[in-house]
């Protein structure tokens, strides 16, 4: 009987320990009220909030797009072990934009119609993401964009955690004219909006403020494979800067074949925009070894907060992943998404669209960032990495804040 007793004792004292514990995470939801936290529709419980993740996990960009969503699935983790948000748990529904610009803009929909959720983090191209705007402004949503672009744009409904044209094109030209005293440029990009878009700003600013030249300008589709006679004509013309912006797949074969053609660190200067740790893994680095890559991070920088991010991805990853610019800005994304929240005191969009204005974040793994007071874009540093044998990079320059500038004049 003493036995029993002591058994329904102990049953009695957990149970109180596990009411004072959903209790006590519920707290802060108790503080918020969903009819007052989510007075438009949105997928908002007393206990949960859903968001969306959009990337492509299928098809050429793949290879890119699959670090960003590792890095907001770990951030969302942290978000939900430390509280979660408003008291809610995250909950996400996972999407595949399958590397096909129509199909980000059905998933999207989805995502915002059908679903319902109160962010989407996602997109990697500017190809997706021009293909989901006006998606995201007509139904009023919120996306976290990841990817170092081509500015020239700015919405309400976005906030871009990567870096736009002034802080990474215009920067990093900066530094290889100085650096390398370079004058002439062969510009090389795959054929869709992006590379397109950030060579014409960078020819301008070649030409214009360098008073260099560019020599070649070449395009090829997405998935391409044989850079053969595209070599050929770089041998050539003997460019002093071959000024990189292929991305995905491509990168393997590219990157290989100027190895094989002799075109290496120790004779050839390159600098990428496009190339991160992430594609790396697939390329090689043996194959990049000694060229420029211009980023605001890389896996490298030895800061507390880069340290801790590492470790945390490796665990709930894996050793062997590494991690790249674009994942480490699709980090950034639930975290800031979170700041917004409970700012606004609300999981409406345009409260918090308006709240992420100079929303300031010290535990970015890159560092201090901070959103611009009125463009949705990040204050962020310009770093200079070159690419070592085992896939990781030397940062070798850092620039202060640069304040973003979607619209630099003279560019457009």
């Amino acid at each position: 009987m003493k036995c029993k007793k002591t058994i329904l004792r102990n049953f009695n004292f957990l149970s109180i320990l596990f009411l004072f514990a959903i209790t006590a995470g519920n707290a802060s939801a108790m503080e918020y009220p969903t009819a007052e936290v989510n007075t438009t529709g949105l997928a908002v419980t007393d206990t949960e909030v859903t968001v969306g993740i959009l990337h492509s996990i299928t098809g050429t960009m793949a290879i890119s797009e699959s670090g960003s969503v590792e890095a907001e699935k770990l951030a969302i983790k942290q978000i939900n072990e430390s509280g979660g948000v408003l008291g809610r748990q995250i909950k996400v529904i996972q999407e595949d934009g399958a590397s096909d610009w129509p199909t980000f803009a059905e998933k999207a929909r989805k995502l915002l119609v059908n679903d319902k959720v109160a962010a989407v983090m996602g997109c990697w191209t500017s190809a997706s993401r021009k293909a989901v705007l006006p998606v995201f402004e007509k139904e009023n949503g919120m996306l976290y964009y990841p990817t170092f672009y081509e500015g020239l744009e700015q919405s309400k409904n976005v906030i871009y955690t990567g870096q736009e044209a002034t802080q990474q094109i215009i920067a990093g030209l900066d530094w290889i004219a100085k650096e390398k005293e370079a004058k002439t440029y062969y510009l090389i990009g795959s054929d869709y909006i992006w590379p397109r878009t950030s060579n014409k700003i960078a020819r301008k600013h070649i030409e214009n403020v360098l008073g260099g030249k560019v020599v070649g300008e070449e395009y090829y589709p997405l998935g391409h494979t044989n850079f053969g006679s595209l070599i050929n004509k770089i041998k050539l013309k003997k460019p002093d800067v071959i000024y990189s912006i292929v991305v995905g797949g491509s990168n393997v074969s590219w990157y290989k074949q100027l190895k094989a053609a002799g075109i290496t660190s120790d004779k050839w200067t390159l600098l990428t925009i496009s190339v991160t740790e992430d594609e790396m893994l697939g390329i090689g680095g043996e194959n990049v070894e000694g060229f420029y890559s211009a980023m605001k991070y890389f896996q490298s920088l030895d800061n507390p907060n880069n340290i801790e991010f590492v470790k945390a991805f490796k665990e709930m990853w894996g050793e062997d992943s590494v991690i790249g610019d674009v994942t480490q800005a699709a980090y950034l994304g639930p975290w800031l998404w979170k700041l917004a929240v409970e700012k606004a005191g609300s999981f409406d969009i345009d409260k918090i669209a308006e709240a992420s204005n100079g929303i300031e974040f010290d535990k970015a793994p890159e560092g201090y960032v901070r959103i611009h007071d009125s463009n949705h874009h990040l204050w962020s540093k310009t770093r200079i990495g070159v690419a070592r044998k085992d896939g990781q990079f030397d940062v070798i320059y850092e620039s202060d804040l640069i304040e973003p500038n979607p619209f630099p004049e003279g560019y457009q």
